[in-house]
């Protein structure tokens, strides 16, 4: 078996270090972990087709994942997802067992109330209202090229309005936007700072903030909102598959999933007996679309609608990202 598991992670760096650690304790074997955005994984992974550089990649958005499913770039786990919730057999069913479903994330807004406050603006309550014009400047969102957080997004909008209208409304909000971060939870962290007034990211994110006693209020657009499925993948071509497929299993294990407690990781994990924050985002108080990650985590939709939106949002509004 491997001496070093290399992973490369689409998870907070707390997260990242804390589920390699309790690894290496309970099996033996030594973890080399980089944390990195779904966008660059999916990029380096594609690079190094053939010749992998990474044995497993942990987190992130399952959309990404799917395309590396379909391109190839994983390799069915093996693992035994029986025991897991309906939504991580679902994804590990959707993707020929290459990816499996370990968390669920809900989209949603944050916002400062105290620079809210001191600037006289209301508090923004669904998608439409991150267009208006008084929040010009106020608005921070990750890139979707970089970030799954920021695909979820843009997926979620055109699945809610349409393409047309959707990428319409991206434009407006895009107006607003003063920088297009690299990574999916910065705007949660630097509206939480008091650097920006509103943000746009996973909820789970957004209550770890709350919880630290930051001035944050955090938001389910009025009009539904998208969801992720984080998932975990083992690369095609490693040499350290029975090392990846012991990864695999503990990270989809209850003991494993409910210690991110400790790092203030409120997602909703895959293992039914995980333990969870009362505090963390409830799926079934949320308005949520039904997600088509078929279409959304196929390489040509995604393809298509990051070149769209570069040309048509990014493009448009002279940002440069951070």
């Amino acid at each position: 078996m491997a001496d070093t598991l290399n992973v490369v992670c689409s998870n907070e760096q707390a997260w990242c270090d804390l589920m390699a650690q309790n690894f290496e304790i309970d099996t033996g074997i030594d973890v080399a972990v980089v944390r990195k955005s779904t966008g660059e994984t999916l990029a380096q992974i594609r690079a190094e087709a053939g010749n992998p550089k990474v044995d497993v990649w942990w987190g992130g958005t399952g959309d990404p994942h799917l395309i590396a499913a379909s391109e190839g770039l994983t390799t069915p786990s093996g693992v035994d997802v029986s025991g897991q919730l309906g939504w991580s057999q679902a994804m590990t069913e959707m993707s020929g067992g290459k990816a499996v479903g370990v968390h669920v994330g809900l989209l949603g807004v944050i916002y400062n109330t105290e620079i809210l406050s001191e600037k006289g603006l209301d508090a923004p309550a669904c998608w439409r209202d991150l267009a208006k014009p008084e929040y010009k400047g106020e608005i921070q969102v990750a890139n979707p090229n970089s970030s799954g957080t920021a695909y979820t997004e843009l997926a979620t909008l055109v699945q809610l309005f349409g393409e047309d209208e959707g990428f319409k409304l991206l434009a407006e909000i895009g107006a607003n936007v003063n920088q297009y971060t690299k990574s999916g939870s910065a705007p949660g962290k630097a509206t939480a700072r008091g650097e920006n007034t509103i943000g746009i990211g996973f909820m789970h994110d957004m209550v770890n903030l709350k919880k630290q006693g930051f001035p944050v209020e955090i938001v389910a657009p009025c009009e539904g909102t998208g969801y992720e499925v984080g998932a975990v993948s083992i690369i095609n071509g490693t040499p350290n598959m029975e090392a990846a497929q012991k990864w695999v299993e503990y990270v989809i294990s209850a003991p494993a999933q409910s210690a991110g407690l400790e790092v203030g990781v409120y997602n909703i994990p895959s293992n039914p007996d995980a333990a969870t924050d009362p505090a963390a985002p409830d799926m079934a108080a949320v308005k949520l679309i039904d997600y088509d990650f078929k279409t959304y985590g196929a390489s040509d939709t995604r393809a298509r609608l990051l070149e769209r939106w570069t040309a048509e949002v990014k493009d448009a509004g002279g940002l440069v990202e951070e």
